[in-house]
């Protein structure tokens, strides 16, 4: 019995020191991360005002960055990283011990900050066809999705 009882705790804090590797680093500046991201992948890179937006977008009273990869140019050329679905937006939270690290990534054509019921809310506007609307004109009827987040996840409170 002792014998399965040490086994037991070895498979144990192997699992939890697995899973401790495989959390994401904190970064200091996420802004300054994808900054320096891009200027290895460009040999000629600059970046319009809007590429890093600050603010608290989990009501958690911590400035969270939004990074919005379709507002910098890449070797001469602008939008490298927007389709028909919209430009690739990362959102980064910060955590009280300092630092702040990737809750999701998305392709938006924007978003809004909103505060509803004392809570903070992203309003995205995205392809109709996230919608369930596959015809629908982008430019005309996009797709909102309006989403929460909950400690380290979005959830999505509805479509229209």
């Amino acid at each position: 019995m002792k014998k399965l009882l040490i086994a037991l705790n070895l498979v144990a804090a192997l699992a939890v020191s697995t899973a401790a590797q495989a959390q994401q680093s904190l970064l200091p500046d996420p802004e300054v991360y994808e900054k320096d991201y891009f200027k290895k992948q460009c040999a000629e890179v600059s970046f319009s005002d809007g590429f890093a937006t600050r603010q608290d977008i989990n009501n958690d009273g911590l400035v969270d960055v939004v990074v919005n990869e379709g507002l910098m140019t890449c070797d001469g050329s602008s939008n490298t990283k927007c389709d028909e679905d919209g430009c690739v937006n990362n959102f980064y939270l910060q955590v009280a011990e300092g630092g702040y690290f990737m809750i999701a990534t998305a392709k938006t054509y924007g978003y809004d900050v909103e505060q509803r019921y004392g809570n903070k809310v992203l309003a995205m506007k995205m392809h109709p066809r996230f919608c369930d609307r596959p015809n629908a004109d982008p430019k005309t009827d996009p797709c909102v999705i309006t989403t929460r987040v909950r400690g380290t996840k979005f959830v999505t409170i509805f479509k229209k």
